[in-house]
Protein backbone atom coordinates (compact mmCIF):
# COMPACT_ATOMS: atom_id res chain seq x y z
CA UNK A 1 0.00 0.00 0.00
CA UNK A 2 2.37 2.74 1.47
CA UNK A 3 4.19 2.30 -2.02
CA UNK A 4 1.38 2.74 -4.62
CA UNK A 5 0.01 5.81 -2.86
CA UNK A 6 0.64 8.81 -2.53
CA UNK A 7 2.00 9.82 1.18
CA UNK A 8 0.73 12.94 1.37
CA UNK A 9 -2.63 12.24 -0.33
CA UNK A 10 -3.07 9.51 2.00
CA UNK A 11 -2.34 11.46 5.31
CA UNK A 12 -5.00 14.27 4.56
CA UNK A 13 -7.50 14.18 7.35
CA UNK A 14 -5.32 12.87 9.88
CA UNK A 15 -1.97 14.76 10.08
CA UNK A 16 -2.25 16.98 6.83
CA UNK A 17 -4.80 19.03 5.32
CA UNK A 18 -5.70 20.40 1.84
CA UNK A 19 -3.27 22.99 0.26
CA UNK A 20 -6.08 24.41 -1.78
CA UNK A 21 -8.72 25.61 0.47
CA UNK A 22 -12.58 26.27 -1.16
CA UNK A 23 -16.07 24.63 -1.16
CA UNK A 24 -17.78 24.80 -4.30
CA UNK A 25 -21.19 23.65 -5.91
CA UNK A 26 -20.87 20.34 -7.91
CA UNK A 27 -21.23 22.32 -11.21
CA UNK A 28 -18.25 24.84 -10.39
CA UNK A 29 -15.84 22.44 -9.20
CA UNK A 30 -14.12 21.45 -11.94
CA UNK A 31 -13.66 24.74 -13.01
CA UNK A 32 -12.19 25.70 -9.77
CA UNK A 33 -9.84 22.81 -9.55
CA UNK A 34 -8.39 23.19 -12.98
CA UNK A 35 -8.16 27.13 -12.28
CA UNK A 36 -6.32 26.08 -9.36
CA UNK A 37 -3.58 23.86 -11.45
CA UNK A 38 -3.56 27.09 -13.94
CA UNK A 39 -2.58 29.27 -10.92
CA UNK A 40 0.05 27.30 -9.85
CA UNK A 41 1.26 26.45 -13.03
CA UNK A 42 1.51 30.45 -13.71
CA UNK A 43 3.58 30.83 -10.52
CA UNK A 44 5.87 28.36 -11.06
CA UNK A 45 6.51 29.57 -14.69
CA UNK A 46 7.07 33.11 -13.69
CA UNK A 47 9.28 32.27 -10.68
CA UNK A 48 10.96 29.67 -11.81
CA UNK A 49 14.34 29.00 -10.07
CA UNK A 50 13.33 30.65 -7.19
CA UNK A 51 12.71 27.99 -5.00
CA UNK A 52 9.46 27.16 -4.58
CA UNK A 53 8.09 24.27 -2.34
CA UNK A 54 4.54 24.90 -1.91
CA UNK A 55 1.85 27.13 -2.98
CA UNK A 56 -1.77 27.13 -1.05
CA UNK A 57 -4.46 28.28 -2.82
CA UNK A 58 -7.40 30.14 -0.38
CA UNK A 59 -10.91 31.34 -2.02
CA UNK A 60 -13.28 33.79 -0.47
CA UNK A 61 -15.94 35.92 -2.06
CA UNK A 62 -14.71 36.60 -6.13
CA UNK A 63 -10.87 37.05 -4.18
CA UNK A 64 -7.63 34.41 -4.10
CA UNK A 65 -5.63 34.43 -1.05
CA UNK A 66 -2.00 32.94 -2.20
CA UNK A 67 0.61 32.13 -0.18
CA UNK A 68 3.64 30.88 -1.85
CA UNK A 69 6.75 28.66 0.31
CA UNK A 70 9.77 29.99 -0.87
CA UNK A 71 13.86 29.15 0.32
CA UNK A 72 13.94 32.46 -1.44
CA UNK A 73 11.72 35.38 -0.27
CA UNK A 74 13.95 38.00 -1.50
CA UNK A 75 14.36 36.84 -4.91
CA UNK A 76 10.14 36.37 -4.89
CA UNK A 77 9.61 39.91 -3.26
CA UNK A 78 12.09 41.89 -5.48
CA UNK A 79 12.81 45.77 -5.06
CA UNK A 80 10.09 47.04 -2.77
CA UNK A 81 7.66 44.06 -3.85
CA UNK A 82 8.01 44.54 -7.80
CA UNK A 83 7.96 41.51 -8.90
CA UNK A 84 4.97 40.29 -6.86
CA UNK A 85 3.17 43.55 -8.05
CA UNK A 86 3.94 41.66 -11.68
CA UNK A 87 2.90 38.19 -10.91
CA UNK A 88 -0.31 39.26 -9.21
CA UNK A 89 -1.09 41.69 -12.30
CA UNK A 90 -0.76 38.43 -14.43
CA UNK A 91 -3.26 36.73 -12.17
CA UNK A 92 -5.59 39.41 -12.08
CA UNK A 93 -5.63 39.85 -16.36
CA UNK A 94 -5.62 36.28 -16.65
CA UNK A 95 -8.65 35.19 -14.36
CA UNK A 96 -10.35 38.82 -13.92
CA UNK A 97 -9.91 38.08 -10.22
CA UNK A 98 -8.53 40.02 -7.16
CA UNK A 99 -5.30 38.67 -5.67
CA UNK A 100 -3.49 38.51 -2.49
CA UNK A 101 -0.19 37.10 -2.70
CA UNK A 102 1.64 36.22 0.80
CA UNK A 103 5.51 34.90 1.05
CA UNK A 104 6.65 32.55 3.58
CA UNK A 105 9.95 31.84 4.04
CA UNK A 106 11.38 27.79 4.04
CA UNK A 107 13.55 27.54 6.69
CA UNK A 108 14.83 24.38 6.06
CA UNK A 109 15.18 23.88 2.33
CA UNK A 110 17.20 20.40 2.99
CA UNK A 111 14.05 18.76 4.37
CA UNK A 112 11.99 20.05 1.34
CA UNK A 113 11.28 17.16 -0.88
CA UNK A 114 10.12 19.47 -4.12
CA UNK A 115 13.51 21.67 -3.67
CA UNK A 116 15.53 18.58 -2.82
CA UNK A 117 13.95 16.80 -6.11
CA UNK A 118 14.55 20.08 -7.65
CA UNK A 119 17.90 19.67 -6.90
CA UNK A 120 18.79 16.84 -7.99
CA UNK A 121 17.00 17.49 -11.23
CA UNK A 122 18.58 19.81 -12.22
CA UNK A 123 22.53 18.62 -11.33
CA UNK A 124 21.79 15.49 -13.22
CA UNK A 125 20.64 17.76 -16.45
CA UNK A 126 24.29 19.43 -16.03
CA UNK A 127 25.68 16.08 -16.42
CA UNK A 128 26.51 15.88 -12.99
CA UNK A 129 26.45 11.87 -11.71
CA UNK A 130 23.14 10.83 -10.68
CA UNK A 131 24.73 8.43 -7.89
CA UNK A 132 26.49 11.95 -6.25
CA UNK A 133 23.52 14.10 -6.64
CA UNK A 134 21.29 11.69 -4.61
CA UNK A 135 24.11 10.63 -2.11
CA UNK A 136 24.35 14.31 -1.38
CA UNK A 137 21.25 14.82 -1.32
CA UNK A 138 20.43 12.85 1.47
CA UNK A 139 23.39 13.73 3.36
CA UNK A 140 21.74 17.14 3.12
CA UNK A 141 18.72 16.06 4.32
CA UNK A 142 20.07 13.95 7.13
CA UNK A 143 22.17 16.53 8.46
CA UNK A 144 19.21 19.74 8.55
CA UNK A 145 17.01 17.01 10.85
CA UNK A 146 15.34 14.61 8.72
CA UNK A 147 14.88 11.00 10.31
CA UNK A 148 14.95 9.33 6.72
CA UNK A 149 15.48 9.95 3.37
CA UNK A 150 14.67 8.07 -0.23
CA UNK A 151 15.12 9.14 -3.52
CA UNK A 152 14.06 7.20 -6.88
CA UNK A 153 15.80 7.85 -10.20
CA UNK A 154 14.21 6.44 -13.52
CA UNK A 155 15.22 6.63 -16.83
CA UNK A 156 17.93 6.39 -19.31
CA UNK A 157 20.42 6.45 -16.23
CA UNK A 158 23.89 8.07 -17.56
CA UNK A 159 22.41 7.90 -21.26
CA UNK A 160 22.48 4.61 -21.80
CA UNK A 161 19.97 1.91 -23.88
CA UNK A 162 17.98 0.30 -21.88
CA UNK A 163 16.32 2.51 -19.06
CA UNK A 164 15.85 1.53 -15.29
CA UNK A 165 15.15 2.61 -11.80
CA UNK A 166 17.64 2.81 -8.78
CA UNK A 167 16.80 3.83 -5.41
CA UNK A 168 19.03 5.53 -2.38
CA UNK A 169 17.87 5.18 0.72
CA UNK A 170 18.75 6.01 4.72
CA UNK A 171 17.51 6.44 7.71
CA UNK A 172 13.76 5.35 8.41
CA UNK A 173 10.64 6.02 5.87
CA UNK A 174 7.49 4.26 7.53
CA UNK A 175 4.98 4.87 4.56
CA UNK A 176 2.35 3.20 6.82
CA UNK A 177 2.26 4.90 9.52
CA UNK A 178 -0.25 7.81 9.00
CA UNK A 179 1.33 9.67 12.04
CA UNK A 180 4.10 10.10 10.30
CA UNK A 181 5.03 13.25 8.48
CA UNK A 182 6.75 12.34 5.13
CA UNK A 183 6.93 15.07 2.64
CA UNK A 184 6.76 13.66 -0.93
CA UNK A 185 7.54 14.97 -4.38
CA UNK A 186 8.60 14.08 -7.95
CA UNK A 187 10.36 16.17 -10.62
CA UNK A 188 11.39 15.51 -13.93
CA UNK A 189 15.00 16.29 -15.39
CA UNK A 190 15.10 17.05 -18.97
CA UNK A 191 18.02 15.40 -20.35
CA UNK A 192 19.39 15.18 -24.39
CA UNK A 193 18.72 11.44 -23.75
CA UNK A 194 15.44 11.47 -22.64
CA UNK A 195 12.98 12.26 -19.58
CA UNK A 196 15.02 11.27 -16.05
CA UNK A 197 12.46 11.26 -12.78
CA UNK A 198 13.29 12.17 -9.64
CA UNK A 199 11.15 10.93 -6.66
CA UNK A 200 11.68 11.88 -3.23
CA UNK A 201 10.51 10.52 0.00
CA UNK A 202 11.38 12.39 3.48
CA UNK A 203 10.49 11.24 6.74
CA UNK A 204 10.69 14.51 9.20
CA UNK A 205 8.87 12.30 12.42
CA UNK A 206 5.75 11.81 13.88
CA UNK A 207 3.21 13.84 14.67
CA UNK A 208 0.65 13.57 17.72
CA UNK A 209 -1.75 15.97 17.12
CA UNK A 210 -5.30 16.71 17.10
CA UNK A 211 -7.37 15.31 13.30
CA UNK A 212 -6.64 17.70 10.32
CA UNK A 213 -4.16 19.93 12.19
CA UNK A 214 -0.64 20.06 9.70
CA UNK A 215 3.03 20.48 10.74
CA UNK A 216 4.67 23.34 8.52
CA UNK A 217 6.66 22.10 5.60
CA UNK A 218 9.68 23.60 6.96
CA UNK A 219 9.40 21.86 10.05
Amino acid sequence: MGQKVNPIIQRIGIIRTWDSKWFAPKKKFAKYLHQDFEIEKIIRKELADSGIGKIEIQRSANKFNIIIHTAKPGTIIGKQGANVDILRDKLKKTFNEDFLISIREIRKPAINARLLAESIAAQIEKRVSYRRACKMGIERALESGAKGVKISVAGRLNGVEISRSEFFAQGKIPLHTFRANIDYAMYHAKTEYGTIGVTVWIYKGEIFKGKGQEQSIDE
